[in-house]
């Protein structure tokens, strides 16, 4: 109790050390690589997240199946949108809608595979695509067609017990009332990933996360990372782990009460909740950090 209202005062003051500058530099070098990454893959880097009215649309894949309880579904995008909701038939659903206003959607192919007794489903914008667990994976020879502006929207149906693993390049991700573990990732884009059950992971690059668990499970590692973008996480009131917790224009701030490991700061916080089982790092550049407690 002591330390917690040590640090609600500490906050209030400014704080200023070498930190600051070391810290935005290193994560602006890497945010610099990921978007010129993201640039090199992308097959058209303008993305509205609601295409005009005027753009054609396609109902360009879908697939339905069974997968065992603990298993995955994956979805590996580069050029739109995921979104999963829970299924109620006890069945895995997928279906991918292609939109664009110029160039051929021929050009990009929709691919479903097993991998043991996870299910793969991948949108590839070149013919030397490929794709695997990992991602997707194209020939430096490629050269994209800059005047092909398709882009693909999923959208995935889970039941509960099935984990997802979700990644895009350019648009947001959102994850709602499903009871599962969910890992999503993209570049140019938000993320919202509630799961009644859980753990919830999330990395962005210009985007903000907000994800909500009601179970760690048993993971060892939580990470949240953006550079553009606040980041909020939402946790069970017995949550317990050691914290890093980390800002450059922002605040930090908890629900929970904190046993503080080194430096006060209010942008910058280590310490240990509860039983410290488990690792949570979060980190931004521009936005605060959060931690909130379900009740």
């Amino acid at each position: 109790m002591r330390a917690s209202l040590l640090y609600q005062e500490f906050s209030m003051l400014s704080f200023r050390s070498s930190f600051r500058s070391s810290f935005r530099s290193a994560l602006c070098s890497t945010a610099a690589a990921m978007l010129l990454t993201a640039t090199l893959a992308a097959p058209a880097m303008s993305q509205d997240r609601d295409r005009d009215r005027d753009s054609q649309r396609d109902d360009a894949f879908t697939w339905s199946g069974t997968i065992p309880s603990g298993r995955r579904v994956m979805i590996k995008n580069i050029n739109g949108g995921i979104q999963v909701e829970r299924s109620t038939n006890g069945r895995v659903e997928v279906s991918a809608e292609k939109r664009w206003r110029r160039g051929n959607p021929e050009d990009v192919r929709i691919e479903q595979k097993k991998i043991g007794d996870d299910v793969l489903v991948c949108a590839l914008f070149s013919e030397g695509s490929r794709c695997d667990e990992s991602g997707i994976h194209t020939d430096r020879r490629t050269k994209w067609n800059d005047r092909n502006d398709v882009s693909v929207r999923f959208t995935v149906r889970v039941p509960d017990g099935v984990r997802v693993d979700l990644s895009t390049v350019n648009g947001g991700v959102e994850v709602t009332g499903v009871n599962n573990e969910v890992d999503a990732h993209t570049v140019n884009g938000s993320i919202t990933a509630r799961s009644a059950g859980g753990p919830v992971r999330a990395k962005t690059v210009n985007g903000s996360i907000n994800v909500s668990m009601g179970s760690l499970g048993r993971a060892d590692d939580l990470d949240y990372e953006t550079v553009n973008g606040a980041i909020t996480i939402e946790l069970p009131s017995n949550f317990g782990a050691q914290l890093e917790l980390s800002t450059v224009n922002g605040r930090v701030s908890t629900d929970f009460p904190i046993t503080i490991s080194g430096t006060l700061s209010p942008r910058r916080l280590r310490g240990t909740v509860g039983n410290g089982s488990t690792r949570l790092r979060a980190s931004t550049v521009n936005g605060s950090v959060t931690l909130r407690k379900i009740n």
